[in-house]
């Protein structure tokens, strides 16, 4: 019996398995973001620098469309998250950038979205459940381009665990035929996210933590709020979250800093084209604060655009098939006490299949989103329908003793996903999946859908396209660098800035040091 016991196949069988858990235990001591440490240079604030005043940028602006000498290698048109992020491609290449934008930063409909980089989940989901390649490496580009987020803008940006909780059974008329296996899909999908966000490949992981399970117990501390019956653990994973707004003005205050000349509040009223051959050299536009018109002439110009793409490819081509599909998507802002504030919530099975988020946000819980059909405008509003059914499936998940009021409700908004459609593309292939650039035969440069988390590699592929389809080969003083760039606000920056802010202030005030 001993010799059983002590066979070389059992020692090789536990010393196989303690071999395996030694190495588990290391690689989960291990993983999980590595931050740089902080040093005294990296801890010093870059010099103090102005930007150009905006009556500098339009002359700059207005020069080129009379003085060939000063003629821009490339216009954008559209100051969101696309165009923002290939001026900065561009100009930090070494090119000369012009970037005009009709409304504000940071106003574009497609702008207020869940707040959240994503690192894939469902796309991970339908990669494994379809064994789909494609879904594969745009979860793979996601978290790649997640890690670059938190490096190159660390003050805007920052993981989130989310909290993904397990019942005995799932609440969802669109999955009463397999609810078992769709929820056992998406907990796989999860877990195998949080694998990929740390394994190592030529890039090094990718800077985020690891997936781990909950007991019912430590479910129901770290988020109190959550619904008691039927509750078996919880899954928790690691999405990034960061200020679109903020983000989108660091975009801009970057791009201005590599030698972009950007404006707001002006709009292309038509594409100036070579009247020979009829290939686009620049745009005319017109200020709204100043009522003036000039031409800005570049030698490619860069429609980035959104969600009004096809109001500059109908200014190109009037018999121009629109290629947008736009859906709106209705956020709610509820009361701090919805929601923990280091925690966010993932219903992976709402009522009518669609995936509903629960997060904090600057003191506050938003809730969202929705997906329904809508028209291209510049104003979109949420509908009272959309908002009673997030109220309704906020409720769903949350304890049967926490009224969910829609006089809770502090406000709301409703944004554009600018979906699109191939123009070259065979009529019966539906949207694509991620983002599509199309050169039209005047030379315009289109750059349409993807997703904020996306944007920097959309960015370097448009740019490498521009420099290809406008021979800006000569122009071009350096490879693509915003991998590394650091955007403007974060040199300096530190994740312990703000202890060092609160003692100057107080060192300032004699004897108010308790009242900090």
């Amino acid at each position: 019996m001993l010799r059983r016991l002590v066979s070389r196949r059992t020692l090789a069988a536990v010393g196989g398995a303690t071999a395996l858990t030694a190495a588990g235990g290391y690689y989960y001591l291990n993983s999980g973001p590595s931050y740089p440490p902080s040093t005294k240079e990296t801890r010093r604030p870059p010099p103090p620098r102005t930007p150009p005043s905006r009556e500098q940028m339009l002359n700059a602006l207005k020069a080129s469309g009379t003085n060939p000498d000063v003629e821009f290698d490339l216009l954008i048109v559209g100051g969101g998250a696309t165009g923002a992020g290939v001026a900065v491609d561009a100009a930090s290449g070494g090119l000369r950038v012009a970037l005009v934008e009709r409304d504000n930063f940071s106003s574009g409909a497609y702008l207020v979205q869940t707040k959240l980089v994503h690192g894939g989940v469902r796309y991970l989901q339908k990669a494994v459940m379809e064994l789909d390649y494609e879904q594969y490496k745009l979860v793979r580009e996601a978290l790649h381009e997640c890690k670059i987020f938190l490096q190159t803008a660390p003050y805007l940006s920052a993981m989130l665990p989310i909290m993904l909780p397990i019942y005995k059974y799932v609440h969802s008329s669109a999955l009463e035929e397999y609810p078992e296996l769709t929820l056992s899909q998406i907990l796989a999908s999860a877990i195998l996210l949080g694998w990929l966000q740390n394994v190592r490949h030529p890039v090094g992981k990718e800077n985020m933590e690891s997936s781990y399970l909950m007991s019912k117990g430590k479910a129901l501390k770290a988020f109190p709020m959550l619904k008691q019956e039927g509750l078996v653990r919880a899954l928790v994973y690691y999405d990034g979250q960061h200020n679109d707004s903020r983000m989108n003005m660091a975009l801009i205050m970057t791009a201005v800093q590599q030698g972009a000349v950007v404006a707001n509040h002006v709009e292309v009223t038509s594409l100036d084209k070579n009247g020979i051959a009829g290939k686009i050299q620049g745009a005319w536009v017109w200020d709204a604060l100043t009522g003036q018109e000039w031409s800005i002439r570049a030698k490619g110009v860069v429609n980035a655009t959104g969600p009004f793409s096809d109001a500059l490819l109908s200014m190109d081509n009037p018999n121009h098939t629109p290629i947008v599909q736009p859906s709106s998507g209705t956020h709610i802002t509820l009361p701090n006490y919805y929601s923990p504030r280091t925690m966010g919530l993932l219903n992976p099975a709402t009522s009518d299949g669609r995936v509903i988020f629960f997060l904090p946000w600057q003191g506050n819980a938003i809730a969202g989103t929705t997906d329904m059909p809508a028209e291209v405008t510049a104003t979109p509003l949420p509908q009272e329908e959309e908002i009673r059914w997030i109220l309704e499936e906020v409720r769903r998940y949350l304890s049967p003793d926490i009224k969910v009021r829609r006089g809770d409700v502090l406000s709301a908004w409703s944004g554009l996903r600018p979906l699109v459609r191939n123009p070259n593309a065979a009529s019966t292939e539906g949207l694509v999946r991620n983002h599509m650039i199309h050169v039209s035969d005047s030379g315009l440069l289109t750059i349409a859908g993807g997703k904020w988390t996306t944007y920097r590699a959309m960015a370097e592929e448009t740019v490498d396209k521009a420099i290809e389809v406008f021979g800006l080969q000569d122009r071009v003083k350096r490879g693509c660098v915003t991998e590394q760039l650091r955007l403007v606000g974060s040199d300096g920056w530190s994740r312990n800035m703000f202890i060092g802010l609160v003692q100057r202030v107080c060192s300032l005030r004699p004897g108010a040091l308790r009242k900090c």
